[in-house]
């Protein structure tokens, strides 16, 4: 491929991206359904204009790196420690009824399978990718109303962190029975030792950057700093600890959201994610799809796999936050918001299909249940919200 055809296909994906976003603001959903749904049309799925190339992977991932950046920056750190616990109580449930949940359902289609066989795995494994959550699109959505700072938001942004972890090392643990060179004790210590880690530089770069801060207030050399560290941190939880990037990303934007101008490098960040790198992640979603191999078994499978996927996160979560005191629409929200699938969803398949716990077939699967989550969880969301503010309206008819 010639060098300058990415210069075509990134002026698609902007162009046709940012049109999608428009009218699925004008239809009064959120915008990022849109792009979504312009990486299927220009994808190919059906015009097959633009096809998912390593630079357009990198471009996305720093995307998605970008976004949690800025959640974190944008996080109440107050809030997040007082919604720890009850967070790591509904990371904990939202991963165990999906586990069992994707098990099961892949055993009602293809039979029980005695414990320790091969087919026993495979069927653990398909409930270990409905374990992930991906809170990338649930945190644009959020953005979008203004709800991320609020309670809600924050413990979903809280829990949806915890549930990767925990995914991370139910995932080690299932191919550990596979491959006798994967080492599941490795990965807890691992990531406890990335947290112990976060800790001390979060507490040295802390420092480093309030007095930066006292001292260049309001310039451009405090956002350019801010993103390296980002991007830094992003490099050693995936390369030396064995976490995923997005995490090193968050626990970045959280370490600096104290600063006195967090706001400001935010707003730097959001230029550069709303620009070029936010329409890039969302819509290589859907140029990530290809339905050349379907067939009526899988497609009804897929059905099934979504439903479940989507059914059990928001039963497993929604449940422990209504256990946790929250109301019943607060309970919802964090249901629904922490269903959404993405990449982590992706590497758990991609694992799987390299050690021989997953069919290439199923991977059919995983891609419908990330775009159907990522288009209904904002849609959702954003429903959920309006409801709740209309209940405020109808007790309050005047306003006051």
């Amino acid at each position: 491929m010639e060098a300058y055809t990415v210069f075509k296909d990134l002026a698609i994906i902007i162009i046709i991206a940012k049109v999608f976003g428009i009218l699925a603001r004008k239809c009064r959903a959120p915008q990022v359904v849109g792009e979504i749904i312009a990486g299927l049309l220009i994808g190919p799925c059906v015009f097959g204009w633009v096809s998912q190339t390593v630079f357009l992977t990198e471009m996305a991932e720093i995307g998605v790196i970008l976004l949690m950046f800025s959640a974190g920056l944008e996080t109440d750190l107050k809030e997040l420690i007082k919604t720890g616990p009850v967070a790591f109580l509904i990371a904990c449930c939202g991963v165990f009824v999906p586990l069992i949940c994707g098990a099961g359902l892949y055993m009602a289609f293809y039979g029980v399978a005695p414990w320790g066989s091969e087919e026993f795995y495979k069927a653990v494994f398909m409930g270990t990718i409905l374990t992930a959550t991906s809170v990338s699109i649930t945190v644009q959505c959020l953005k979008e109303m203004g709800k991320l700072k609020g309670h809600v938001g924050t413990t979903i942004l809280s829990a949806a962190i915890i549930d990767d972890v925990i995914g991370i090392v139910v995932l080690t643990f299932v191919i550990g029975f596979k491959s006798p060179d994967s080492n599941p004790l490795q990965v807890v210590i691992s990531t406890l030792l990335f947290f112990v880690f976060a800790i001390v530089v979060g507490f040295i770069a802390f420092h480093i950057f309030a007095i930066i801060d006292e001292r260049y207030t309001h310039t451009r050399r405090i956002p350019i700093t801010g993103f390296a560290f980002c991007l830094a941190m992003a490099y050693v939880a995936e390369r030396y600890f064995g976490i995923a990037d997005i995490t090193g990303a968050y626990v970045a934007g959280i370490i600096l959201c104290s600063v006195k101008d967090a706001e400001y490098i935010a707003r730097k960040m959001d230029v550069n994610s709303y620009m070029l790198f936010g329409p890039i992640f969302f819509a290589s979603i859907g140029l990530k799809t290809n339905i050349d191999n379907l067939t009526m078994d899988i497609f009804i499978f897929s059905i099934a796999f979504v439903a479940v996927g989507l059914i059990s996160k928001i039963v497993g979560c929604g449940l422990m936050a209504r256990i946790c005191r929250f109301k019943g629409n607060d309970s919802l929200k964090i249901g629904v918001g922490m269903m959404t699938r993405g990449e982590v969803a992706l590497i758990v398949a991609q694992k799987g299909l390299s050690v021989g716990l997953m069919s290439p077939v199923y991977f059919t699967s995983v891609i419908f249940l990330i775009i159907v989550s990522s288009i209904a969880t904002p849609i959702i969301l954003k429903i959920l919200y309006a409801a709740k503010q209309e209940d405020l309206i109808e007790m309050d008819p005047y306003n006051t």
